[in-house]
């Protein structure tokens, strides 16, 4: 059985269904996991005619010991539970409150059926799918950068990959200099940004999402760090300007201040897509963990920070970042560098593209020269963990609380 595949089993099983050994599901953690994870949404397809204490206790107990439980244990940690999220008033430790995680469009039920005192469920829960991190090596030439990107990303949609995440910066040199002369006017489109209209192209012609790492953006007078998220169709659905510039002064190591010429973004991202909601971050962003708890409080899947990190940070922090920002949220987070050029005498970037499970788990990763990585994310796993280790019940409302201003002027 497949980790996205969802069954639920008593001990009389309906015609429809094929034989299988109860007792190896009950101790198979696929099944579990994925026994979690229609639990939790059997709300949305029905109603049920039994007791509500029965699925509520199940938000707060683990599948494969819901067999085993007397009415009498069921209530004690409904009622244990119930004590600890009131005392604790979890629901105030984001403002406005966390957002349930919504279903991802991936995941189809197909078939759902439900009695008094059992479940039976016989679905197709296809929570997986492919994501294609492309590490490129980057030059002076715009124009081989932007064909050597779409190679790229036609290779990774070869392999599978139904997502594919772009490095900070891959049409243009990182440098001061560089921005202003390779930057493009982004909304103009076409012309004015051939690197976005690449992009838009390749995105409906393979029918993918991609998340187009960054590029220099011309907007006015200003300048900015913006990433471009397309879907599917090659539309434009989202446009992220770098929130937090990378200003840094290591005395005998680095110095670098994009502030010198850009601007920062004023506003968080958060985005719909086929595969799930992303939240949007570039390089520098990972390092602030209030932006990742935003994302994560607005009910995102993945977290995506195309980025540059150098020699001096990247073996120190690169992989550290991406693991905290994954385990404290509880999510997926991608990261895509630009290959390392120590020859060119620019910036050079520590590479290591990676992906990150949501129990901080490096799921795929690479070293620093060109490559593409593909791996698979499986959104089933989020509810896992997340049922595993209950953190949004156990917020400290009642101590602290995240403000979403953007959300909280919003209402």
């Amino acid at each position: 059985m497949r980790s996205g595949s969802i069954a639920f089993l008593s001990t009389t099983l309906p015609s429809y269904t094929s034989p299988i050994n109860l007792t190896a599901l009950r101790s198979s953690a696929v099944c579990r996991s994925a026994s979690v994870v229609a639990f939790r949404r059997l709300s949305v397809f029905c109603s049920f005619p039994a007791r509500q204490t029965d699925s509520q206790v199940n938000k707060f107990i683990p599948f494969h010991n819901l067999f085993n439980l007397t009415p009498s244990r069921r209530t004690v940690t409904r009622a244990s539970a119930s004590t600890m999220a009131s005392s604790f008033s979890p629901e105030k430790a984001r403002v406005p409150p966390a957002v349930e995680l919504p279903v991802p469009p991936i995941s189809k039920v197909s078939y759902l059926k439900t009695c008094v005192r059992a479940w039976y469920l016989v679905a197709i829960g296809d929570m997986h799918f492919k994501i294609g991190l492309c590490q490129l090596s980057v030059t002076a030439d715009k124009l081989r950068n932007i064909a050597h990107a779409r190679v790229a990303i036609q290779e990774a949609a070869e392999k599978g990959a139904k997502l594919v995440l772009l490095p900070e910066i891959w049409n243009s040199p990182y440098s001061n200099d560089s921005f202003p002369v390779y930057a493009e006017d982004i909304d103009a489109g076409k012309d004015s940004s051939p690197s976005t209209a690449m992009l838009s192209e390749v995105a409906r012609s393979l029918k993918i999402t991609i998340v187009g790492g960054s590029i220099p953006e011309r907007c006015g007078d200003k300048l900015y760090n913006t990433c471009c998220v397309f879907d599917a169709d090659g539309k434009l659905i989202a446009k992220h300007r770098k929130i937090h510039l990378f200003d840094i002064n290591i005395p005998g190591q680095i110095t670098f201040e994009e502030s010198k010429t850009l601007t920062a973004g004023e506003t968080p991202t958060v985005v719909d897509t086929d595969v799930g909601r992303i939240g949007i971050g570039i390089c520098y962003d990972i390092r602030f963990q209030e932006l990742a708890m935003i994302y994560a409080a607005r009910g995102a899947h993945l977290l995506c920070y195309p980025g540059a990190f150098n020699m001096t940070t990247g073996p120190l922090h690169w992989e550290l970042l991406q693991r905290a920002r994954a385990v404290d949220n509880q999510l997926y987070v991608a990261t895509c560098s630009p290959a390392r050029d120590a020859e060119s005498g620019g910036y050079v970037a520590w590479g290591h593209s990676t992906l990150v499970g949501p129990f901080g788990e490096v799921l795929a990763t690479t070293e620093h020269d060109e490559a593409t990585i593909i791996s698979e994310i499986d959104y089933s796993l989020l509810d896992l963990r997340r049922t595993n280790l209950p953190l949004q019940k156990q917020r400290r409302g009642d101590l602290y609380n995240l403000v979403d201003v953007q959300r909280l002027n919003s209402q």
